[in-house]
């Protein structure tokens, strides 16, 4: 099976420095983009999971997909104030590469603005025509990450990991992560790791604070596990730590 995050022909790598490598932001990247192909992957299907009229579903769908959406959100906004700004400064050679990044960050952004308004009315009214509507902008906005969420990896993060620190990445990655609901954020975790193969997420579950781990194994996990059966009715729900 061919990995997802394997450049395509034409593609080409930004050029890469030299010196040691400062951080393991190309791991953490994957980690954090696996999600994202799942969650988008899923996104139009949720939505055509809630039959018309039933507002209940629709609810409670379009809330966990507006936090999905908020997650990628916050998750370029980290990005582009915390590590593609360094990233131009310490390897100008990348300046190309940082425009199509940020070109495509924009386009992220233009659909997540589209999408918003049509997800609310949806969950206050489960109409079949703006369930319809959801669903064709959430493929769009699919569409456009399958393309991003790969070359970021492979173009591009392999110069992140010897321009940034492991602070810095970190500090990136946390951007904003107080703006989210902090019982999404538990069953969140679990969602993450389940998309990670096993190894990852050991990997992922050392790097994680204490007391978060803690919290994930006495009632994150649980709580994952009840939001993956309301969300899929009858699917096997994946193993995590």
């Amino acid at each position: 099976m061919t990995d997802f995050f394997t450049m395509q022909p034409g593609e080409t790598a930004a050029p890469l420095p030299q010196g040691p490598v400062l951080c393991a932001g190309t791991a953490g990247m994957r980690r954090i983009h696996r999600f994202f192909l799942w969650a988008y992957d899923e996104a139009p299907g949720l939505v055509r999971s809630a039959a018309a009229g039933d507002t209940a579903r629709a609810a409670y769908v379009g809330e966990v997909l507006g936090n999905f959406d908020k997650v990628l959100h916050l998750h370029h906004e980290g990005e582009d104030q915390n590590m593609y700004p360094q990233l131009a400064a310490r390897a100008p050679a990348c300046a190309l590469h940082v425009a199509q990044m940020l070109e495509q960050h924009r386009q992220v952004t233009d659909r997540l603005e589209s999408i918003e308004p049509v997800r609310l009315r949806w969950m206050e009214t489960a109409d079949a025509e703006v369930g319809r509507e959801l669903a064709e902008r959430y493929e769009d906005l699919k569409a456009v990450l399958n393309v991003h969420l790969r070359r970021e990896v492979t173009e591009v993060m392999p110069v992140v990991d010897r321009v940034l620190t492991e602070k810095e990445m970190q500090e990136a990655g946390k951007h904003g992560i107080d703006q989210l609901d902090k019982k999404f954020l538990v069953g969140y975790l679990g969602m993450v790791l389940s998309t990670n193969p096993p190894q990852e997420q050991k990997e992922m579950f050392k790097e994680i604070p204490a007391p978060v781990r803690l919290g994930y194994r006495l009632i994150g996990r649980r709580m994952y596990r009840k939001q993956y059966a309301t969300l899929f009715p009858g699917r096997p729900i994946p193993k995590t730590m």
